[in-house]
Protein backbone atom coordinates (compact mmCIF):
# COMPACT_ATOMS: atom_id res chain seq x y z
CA UNK A 1 0.00 0.00 0.00
CA UNK A 2 3.04 2.53 0.73
CA UNK A 3 4.97 2.04 -2.82
CA UNK A 4 0.94 2.59 -4.33
CA UNK A 5 0.89 6.08 -2.49
CA UNK A 6 4.54 6.48 -3.52
CA UNK A 7 3.91 5.80 -6.50
CA UNK A 8 0.82 7.78 -7.54
CA UNK A 9 2.66 10.56 -5.46
CA UNK A 10 5.65 10.63 -7.86
CA UNK A 11 3.34 10.61 -10.75
CA UNK A 12 1.02 13.61 -9.19
CA UNK A 13 4.14 15.64 -8.53
CA UNK A 14 5.75 14.76 -12.27
CA UNK A 15 1.96 16.21 -13.88
CA UNK A 16 2.41 19.12 -11.68
CA UNK A 17 5.87 20.12 -12.75
CA UNK A 18 5.12 19.87 -16.29
CA UNK A 19 1.95 22.09 -15.75
CA UNK A 20 3.72 24.76 -13.84
CA UNK A 21 6.57 25.01 -16.80
CA UNK A 22 4.28 24.89 -19.99
CA UNK A 23 3.71 28.50 -20.39
CA UNK A 24 0.57 29.47 -22.60
CA UNK A 25 0.73 30.76 -25.99
CA UNK A 26 0.74 33.38 -27.91
CA UNK A 27 -2.68 34.69 -28.21
CA UNK A 28 -2.59 38.58 -28.97
CA UNK A 29 -2.49 40.19 -31.99
CA UNK A 30 1.05 40.33 -33.92
CA UNK A 31 1.76 43.88 -34.87
CA UNK A 32 5.42 43.04 -36.43
CA UNK A 33 5.71 45.13 -39.40
CA UNK A 34 7.84 48.86 -40.49
CA UNK A 35 5.92 52.22 -39.67
CA UNK A 36 6.25 55.08 -41.01
CA UNK A 37 6.03 57.49 -38.21
CA UNK A 38 5.78 61.35 -38.30
CA UNK A 39 5.84 63.40 -35.15
CA UNK A 40 6.17 66.54 -33.01
CA UNK A 41 8.36 66.86 -30.13
CA UNK A 42 8.61 70.00 -27.75
CA UNK A 43 11.96 70.94 -28.27
CA UNK A 44 12.64 69.22 -31.77
CA UNK A 45 9.10 69.98 -34.05
CA UNK A 46 8.37 68.43 -36.44
CA UNK A 47 9.74 65.49 -37.55
CA UNK A 48 9.51 62.05 -39.71
CA UNK A 49 11.06 58.61 -38.62
CA UNK A 50 10.61 54.76 -39.43
CA UNK A 51 10.15 52.05 -36.88
CA UNK A 52 10.16 48.66 -37.11
CA UNK A 53 8.60 46.03 -34.52
CA UNK A 54 9.31 42.34 -34.42
CA UNK A 55 7.55 40.20 -32.30
CA UNK A 56 9.79 38.01 -30.01
CA UNK A 57 7.76 34.89 -30.30
CA UNK A 58 9.45 33.14 -27.87
CA UNK A 59 8.99 35.76 -24.80
CA UNK A 60 5.90 36.11 -25.64
CA UNK A 61 2.47 34.23 -23.79
CA UNK A 62 -1.09 34.86 -23.97
CA UNK A 63 -2.08 38.41 -24.59
CA UNK A 64 1.30 39.82 -23.51
CA UNK A 65 3.28 40.35 -27.47
CA UNK A 66 7.09 40.95 -26.37
CA UNK A 67 8.91 43.37 -29.24
CA UNK A 68 12.17 43.87 -30.46
CA UNK A 69 12.02 47.41 -31.55
CA UNK A 70 13.90 49.99 -33.41
CA UNK A 71 13.69 53.74 -34.73
CA UNK A 72 15.58 55.10 -37.72
CA UNK A 73 15.92 58.97 -38.11
CA UNK A 74 15.86 60.90 -40.98
CA UNK A 75 19.82 61.11 -40.89
CA UNK A 76 19.74 57.03 -40.66
CA UNK A 77 20.40 56.90 -36.77
CA UNK A 78 18.98 53.75 -35.71
CA UNK A 79 17.87 53.33 -31.69
CA UNK A 80 17.00 50.54 -30.43
CA UNK A 81 14.71 48.97 -27.50
CA UNK A 82 11.94 46.87 -26.28
CA UNK A 83 8.13 47.12 -26.53
CA UNK A 84 5.39 45.06 -24.90
CA UNK A 85 1.71 44.84 -25.74
CA UNK A 86 -1.40 44.03 -24.22
CA UNK A 87 -4.32 44.28 -26.11
CA UNK A 88 -4.31 47.28 -28.13
CA UNK A 89 -1.95 48.86 -25.71
CA UNK A 90 1.96 49.23 -26.39
CA UNK A 91 4.55 50.50 -24.01
CA UNK A 92 7.35 51.80 -25.72
CA UNK A 93 11.48 52.14 -24.23
CA UNK A 94 14.80 52.36 -26.58
CA UNK A 95 17.95 53.83 -25.64
CA UNK A 96 19.30 57.34 -27.19
CA UNK A 97 22.65 56.83 -27.32
CA UNK A 98 25.09 58.75 -29.24
CA UNK A 99 28.06 56.54 -27.73
CA UNK A 100 29.34 59.08 -25.06
CA UNK A 101 25.77 59.39 -22.94
CA UNK A 102 22.91 57.66 -22.80
CA UNK A 103 19.16 58.71 -22.52
CA UNK A 104 16.10 56.67 -23.20
CA UNK A 105 12.52 57.61 -24.27
CA UNK A 106 9.27 55.88 -23.05
CA UNK A 107 6.86 55.55 -24.54
CA UNK A 108 3.02 54.53 -24.29
CA UNK A 109 1.18 53.85 -27.44
CA UNK A 110 -2.86 53.25 -28.40
CA UNK A 111 -2.83 50.75 -31.63
CA UNK A 112 -5.96 49.99 -33.79
CA UNK A 113 -6.27 47.88 -36.85
CA UNK A 114 -6.28 50.21 -40.74
CA UNK A 115 -7.15 47.28 -42.70
CA UNK A 116 -7.00 43.44 -42.55
CA UNK A 117 -3.50 43.18 -42.32
CA UNK A 118 -2.06 46.22 -40.79
CA UNK A 119 -2.00 49.16 -38.16
CA UNK A 120 -1.07 52.01 -37.16
CA UNK A 121 -0.49 53.98 -33.32
CA UNK A 122 -0.30 56.96 -31.68
CA UNK A 123 2.75 57.21 -29.29
CA UNK A 124 2.71 59.44 -26.40
CA UNK A 125 6.49 59.40 -25.00
CA UNK A 126 8.65 61.20 -23.07
CA UNK A 127 12.14 61.59 -22.63
CA UNK A 128 14.47 62.92 -19.91
CA UNK A 129 17.38 65.03 -19.89
CA UNK A 130 19.26 67.12 -17.82
CA UNK A 131 16.98 70.37 -18.44
CA UNK A 132 13.59 68.73 -17.48
CA UNK A 133 13.54 66.35 -20.38
CA UNK A 134 11.03 66.74 -23.96
CA UNK A 135 7.80 65.07 -25.04
CA UNK A 136 6.07 64.53 -27.65
CA UNK A 137 3.28 62.04 -29.80
CA UNK A 138 3.95 60.61 -33.01
CA UNK A 139 1.71 58.89 -35.37
CA UNK A 140 3.11 55.43 -37.16
CA UNK A 141 1.21 53.46 -39.69
CA UNK A 142 2.27 50.02 -41.16
CA UNK A 143 4.03 50.23 -44.78
CA UNK A 144 2.29 48.24 -46.70
CA UNK A 145 4.42 44.73 -47.33
CA UNK A 146 7.05 45.23 -50.26
CA UNK A 147 6.49 41.62 -51.40
CA UNK A 148 3.27 42.29 -52.83
CA UNK A 149 4.07 45.06 -54.83
CA UNK A 150 7.20 43.10 -56.16
CA UNK A 151 4.76 40.31 -57.14
CA UNK A 152 2.22 43.02 -58.54
CA UNK A 153 4.89 44.26 -60.82
CA UNK A 154 6.24 41.03 -62.16
CA UNK A 155 3.07 39.68 -63.11
CA UNK A 156 2.43 42.80 -65.26
CA UNK A 157 5.57 43.10 -66.93
CA UNK A 158 4.55 39.09 -67.43
CA UNK A 159 1.47 40.19 -69.18
CA UNK A 160 2.74 43.27 -71.37
CA UNK A 161 5.76 40.76 -72.38
CA UNK A 162 2.72 37.86 -73.42
CA UNK A 163 0.80 40.92 -75.32
CA UNK A 164 4.12 41.99 -77.03
CA UNK A 165 4.23 38.18 -78.22
CA UNK A 166 0.92 38.31 -79.21
CA UNK A 167 1.32 41.09 -81.15
CA UNK A 168 4.35 40.43 -82.91
CA UNK A 169 3.02 36.84 -83.61
CA UNK A 170 -0.11 38.49 -85.29
CA UNK A 171 2.10 40.67 -87.53
CA UNK A 172 4.08 37.97 -88.99
CA UNK A 173 0.55 36.21 -89.99
CA UNK A 174 -0.27 39.59 -91.88
CA UNK A 175 3.04 39.80 -93.03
Amino acid sequence: MKKLFLLLLVIASAALINSAEAKPIFTGADYSGVYACKGSNNKVGDYEVQATLKLNRSSSQGRFGVYDFSTETENSLVYRGQAIANGYKLALTFNLSDGHTAEFSTGIADVKRISSTRWAYTNHYYEPDGSGGDYGTEYCVMKKPVKAAKKAKSVAVKKAVVKEESVLNTSMVYA
